[in-house]
């Protein structure tokens, strides 16, 4: 995923808040560290603590590079000098207690109040909210003992992020691996901003042209730049939704930790790409204008001017939209944009119809400032039974934020 700022409102999310990471002895250490560069990307000052057995497989050195802030495994961080850390100062400091991965035996510890380490002491003296994502092998997850800890946990208050099924470090496949970064990421996002209402929900935005190649260095394409569907996908990720934005060749640049921006070229890869991503998503919104031809033949030679005249056999493309909203379930929003010449609104009023969308976008060619290329765009939005809404010539980032606000009273109905 990409990791850059995340901004709501021109804040950065989590501007101002003190997170405190606490790493254990787990080969799913490594992953905190990107933990660590989200949480710092959206503006949170993170100090890292962590166990002797984490020691074993990450280095602070990771940890203080991406907090740029020391790492804190003892009481006696130099010996030389008699310099300590006081535990106390350091369980008082943070907004968030972050214990990722969290191994069965620190578990254990943290259910009995087992005072025998730093770590274990600096989260006893901590009054904030502890969120813990457990780490361990299957069986260990679901040993009695385990489960009772867990519980015992979740007595204190303390948020447990469920372990996900899959492969496991041991061979075997189950429960037990630690939640996503991103995941995580999410659920402190939401612990902080409660309020956003596309918290929990994940989008598939399309954005830009695809090129259909002729021979190595000619294609067919459009003039379309992506800044409508890159603005849509911003303003999805500003709501608390984490975004899957399928771009074609586009020059756009987005920064977003919430956005994974995943780049194809032809109307087959970003199909691929669709397929991968929807039965997984919560909203999609198919901004792309992908080719509705491509070559019959592509050259693997660049093809020479030598004739007067030369014709190039074309077929049909796979239809992006039609392929989702024929398997699209009635728990999906799905939206999709129409560019037309000519009876638009006739014209439109079929594609929502045929793609199964909840509602379309139609933008003229028409009006001055609209379409492609423009940092503006004047757009109507139509629903089933023909009902419409005009609105005025704006900038494409307000158009995004009248679109989503449509799409956040679909999903909060």
């Amino acid at each position: 995923m990409a990791i850059f700022c995340c901004l709501i409102k021109g804040q950065l999310l989590l501007t101002g808040k003190k997170i405190l990471l606490g790493v254990t002895g787990s080969i799913a250490a490594y992953k905190s560290a990107y933990l660590v560069r989200l949480l710092v990307q959206a503006g949170a000052e993170v100090k890292v603590m962590m166990t002797r057995g984490a020691l074993e497989f990450v280095t602070p050195l990771t940890f203080s590079t991406l907090s740029k802030n020391p790492v804190h495994s003892d009481f006696t961080e130099n010996r030389d000098s008699g310099e300590w850390t006081n535990h106390v100062e350091l369980g008082l400091w943070p907004d968030l207690i972050i214990l990722a991965p969290l191994s069965a035996n620190t578990l254990s510890k943290m259910a009995h109040a087992q005072s025998d380490s730093f770590f274990m002491t600096v989260y006893m003296s901590a009054r904030c909210p502890v969120m813990v994502a457990p780490a361990m092998d299957h069986d260990m997850f679901l040993h009695p003992g385990t489960q009772e800890n867990i519980a015992k946990l979740r007595s204190f208050g303390h948020n447990i992020l469920t372990p996900a099924d899959g492969e496991l470090a041991s061979g075997l496949t189950g429960k037990g691996r630690m939640m996503e970064p991103e995941d995580i990421f999410a659920n402190v996002i939401s612990f902080f901003n409660p309020v956003l209402p596309l918290l929990g929900k994940t989008a598939l935005v399309t954005a830009g042209p695809t090129y259909e190649k002729i021979d190595p260095v000619r294609f067919i394409g459009n003039f379309s730049t992506g800044k409508m569907g890159f603005e849509i996908a911003r303003t999805l990720a500003d709501n608390g939704a984490r975004v899957m934005l399928i771009a074609g060749p586009s020059r756009e640049h987005i920064q977003h930790p919430l956005i994974e921006r995943v780049n194809v070229l032809s109307a087959e890869e970003m199909l691929e790409a669709c397929n991968r991503i929807f039965d997984t998503c919560d909203i999609a919104v198919m901004a792309a204008a992908v080719a509705d031809y491509k070559p019959s033949n592509v050259a693997t030679e660049k093809i020479k001017k030598d004739e007067d005249a030369w014709a190039l056999g074309m077929e049909k493309t796979s239809d992006i939209a039609a392929t989702l909203g024929n398997k699209k379930r009635p728990d999906q929003v799905m939206v999709g944009f129409a560019l037309e010449t000519q009876n638009e609104s006739e014209n439109a009023s079929k594609k929502l119809a045929k793609k199964n969308f909840n509602f379309v976008v139609l933008n003229s060619l028409r009006d001055e400032g609209a379409g492609f290329g423009t940092d503006t765009n004047k757009v109507t939005l139509i629903w089933p039974g023909n009902k419409q809404q005009e609105f005025g010539l704006k900038p494409k980032s307000q158009v995004a934020a009248d679109i989503v606000k449509e799409i956040v009273g679909i999903i909060q109905k």
